[in-house]
């Protein structure tokens, strides 16, 4: 079970992405952002950014906290989304691997201790993030439908999610 903590449990957790705020990544001495995509900031089906997306990214930047997405997603999936709001991105990242991590790091020029890692995955982006030593934050994802490469990683996720609530380690509330 000491596994399952250390490799599953995130640093952190929020409903919502956009609860993830500059002065919140500040105290913690966040000054980069890895984001998954799909069903963290918008549905997997959703192929541009919303206007609590573009807020979001807009408020970062101005608190000068870098922002890099990283998907599993296809090229075109994941450059359509980001290149109108000039948004470095990294698709077919292969997470949990942690090269795509070790990557978007290099990219914004930061330390790994002043990044953190903000996926709706257990399986993919806690996982990753934190093999890869970074901090991480779960945030529920988005929309109830997935994709049909997630459906797989939701079951498995669902009894590490129920471990994690009999332990108390994670409490979504109402």
């Amino acid at each position: 079970m000491k596994l399952l903590k250390k490799y599953f449990l995130p640093s952190d957790h929020v409903k919502h992405f956009y609860s993830i705020t500059p002065e919140y990544l500040k105290d913690r001495n966040i000054k980069a952002v890895i984001t998954d995509l799909d069903n963290t900031l918008v549905g997997f089906d959703e192929p541009y950014a919303n206007d609590a997306v573009i807020k979001w990214f807009k408020s970062l930047n101005e608190h000068d906290i870098k922002v890099t997405i990283v998907s599993n997603g296809n090229k075109m999936r994941v450059s359509e989304f980001c290149n109108p709001h000039d948004i470095d991105y990294i698709f077919s990242a292969k997470k949990p691997l942690g090269r795509a991590f070790r990557k978007a790091i290099r990219m914004m020029n930061v330390d790994k201790n002043e990044t953190v890692m903000v996926g709706d995955q257990l399986m993919t982006d806690i996982f990753g993030a934190n093999r890869t030593g970074l901090e991480s934050i779960l945030v529920l994802p988005v929309k109830k439908k997935d994709g049909w490469a997630t459906v797989l990683n939701r079951k498995i996720e669902r009894r590490i999610m129920k471990y994690f609530d009999r332990k108390g380690l994670i409490k979504w509330g109402e």
